[in-house]
């Protein structure tokens, strides 16, 4: 196969080494050597650029694209969700993103087409669903009886996601195994886009949660937490679940047991604002739902600024479908924003997402023997602002794509 070198690059390696000027050969999908004076079949001269590892993004929802009203499922065909989705992923994989954990939506059939080569998109954990209790923020019933249609609603491949009880939670932690999650996703507090629950408040109770992560670890898989709630979050911790998604109301208890656990936080910054820029471009944003979004800015940055300076693992995700797909590398200033330096920006982009989705043997990282995923920018300074407009090219295993 194809010997391919990026030459005289100021390479970020995500080891935790200084940047440096050097080449990077791959072949047969993998990253061959990293040095100088290196050479290959195929070069790029990537002179006055920045090269990374493959950007991750710990937390998307293709089945939704920053417009996520009821009328736009309710007015679209069963099918056409999977063709929207092939697109978004698409985006995703242009944007510099070539890891990603789908966070409810994408089912087997999704995933597998990407890896059959039927469509390009980033490399995917999927969790199907997101597990609710009755009432809880996974729970579209509407007070007139009926169900709205959403990202998650059941299908063959996307098992029923309301589950009460520890014994109901044993049971569809399995369903989903069966149904090829990689993750299993929970919501320990309401939330802001489900109009009927409120993310202030804890959902699900210890032994319900003792019984997924018991049976989610049996089965070889980790637990993230959607959790708001201070009491959610610290519910999630106690449970042993790996990663706290959003982490809106942390207080310091919350954040010491985050460290003593060695719990990771994927911030989400840019989704509660990415609900008030839903409803600034016209989109069907319900007012209870627009006002908590707004409620909740301010303190979210809150507590995940205190949070980067207490040292608890930080994971970039996003919240992509609350956002438009494709403007994923806006949280990379987010996080900036609250005091991360650059490195710990990309490092959190690269190498820990990928210790916290478990596959730091594989990718995340530019070293000899780990995948070919790699982002080369425009401008080789350290500028983490304003990413998203220098990708140049994206490789993903050692292909470029367009």
């Amino acid at each position: 196969m194809t010997r391919l070198v990026l030459t005289n690059g100021r390479i970020f390696d995500g080891t935790g080494a200084d940047p440096a000027v050097g080449d990077i050969v791959m072949e047969d999908g993998l990253i061959a050597d990293v040095g100088s004076g290196l050479d290959g079949d195929e070069s790029i001269d990537c002179r006055g650029k920045l090269i990374t590892p493959g950007i991750f993004d710990c937390h998307v929802h293709f089945m939704a694209d920053g417009d996520f009203s009821p009328n736009t499922h309710l007015n679209a065909p069963f099918s056409l969700q999977f063709y929207l989705a092939a697109e978004r992923m698409q985006r995703t994989l242009a944007a510099g993103v070539t890891t990603v954990r789908e966070a409810g939506g994408a089912d087997l059939g999704v995933k597998e087409a990407r890896e059959l080569g039927l469509i390009p998109g980033p490399r995917m954990q999927i969790s199907l669903t997101m597990l609710s209790q009755t009432g809880g923020h996974g729970d579209s019933w509407e007070v007139c009886g009926g169900f709205m249609p959403g990202m998650m609603d059941e299908h063959p491949g996307r098992p029923h996601n309301i589950v009460d009880g520890p014994e109901e939670m044993r049971r569809k932690v399995r369903e989903l195994v069966r149904a090829g999650a990689d993750v299993i996703k929970c919501a320990t507090s309401g939330g802001v886009i489900s109009p009927r629950s409120n993310p202030s408040h804890a959902h699900f109770r210890d032994d319900e949660l003792d019984a997924m992560v018991a049976e989610a670890s049996a089965a070889g898989r980790h637990v993230m937490a959607h959790a708001q709630a201070t009491d959610g979050i610290k519910n999630a911790i106690r449970a042993g679940i790996r990663s706290i998604e959003h982490g809106i109301w942390l207080d310091d208890e919350a954040i010491e047991m985050m460290l003593e656990a060695g719990t990771y936080l994927v911030p989400t910054l840019i989704a509660p604002m990415g609900v008030i820029d839903a409803a600034d471009r016209g989109a069907d944003v319900a007012d209870v739902i627009l006002n908590k979004a707004r409620a909740v800015v301010e303190d979210h940055q809150e507590s995940v600024g205190r949070a980067i300076g207490a040292g608890v693992k930080i994971a970039m995700g996003t919240d992509s479908g609350v956002t438009p797909h494709g403007e994923n590398l806006r949280e990379l200033a987010a996080m900036a924003n609250l005091g991360m330096t650059p490195g710990q920006v990309l490092a959190s982009s690269t190498s820990i997402a990928a210790e916290l989705m478990g596959i730091e043997d594989e990718v995340g990282t530019l070293q000899p023997g780990m995948a070919a995923d790699v982002v080369v920018f425009a401008g080789d300074d350290f500028d983490v602002t304003n990413l998203g407009a220098r990708v140049e090219t994206v490789i993903q295993a050692g292909s470029v794509h367009p």
